[in-house]
């Protein structure tokens, strides 16, 4: 069993724009395209939040080298 931790990285292999909704979606063990549609229903619920919350996920989180 792997007693390591796992990281948030950004899919190279899920991505639509900057692969964050599939990094989060391989993280969280959830299809990407839910994801998608939570940061979607965000955007329209907390107004710019949920793009600025992106944006700095964008910029902060590595890509994934796999």
């Amino acid at each position: 069993m792997d007693n390591q931790p796992r990281k948030l990285y950004r899919s190279i292999s899920q991505r639509q724009l900057g692969g964050v909704c599939g990094g989060l979606g391989e993280y969280l063990n959830v299809d990407p395209t839910i994801m998608r549609l939570i940061f979607v229903a965000g955007f329209f619920l907390t107004g710019s939040l949920t793009f600025w919350a992106y944006l700095v996920m964008w910029i902060v989180v590595p890509e994934s080298t796999l």
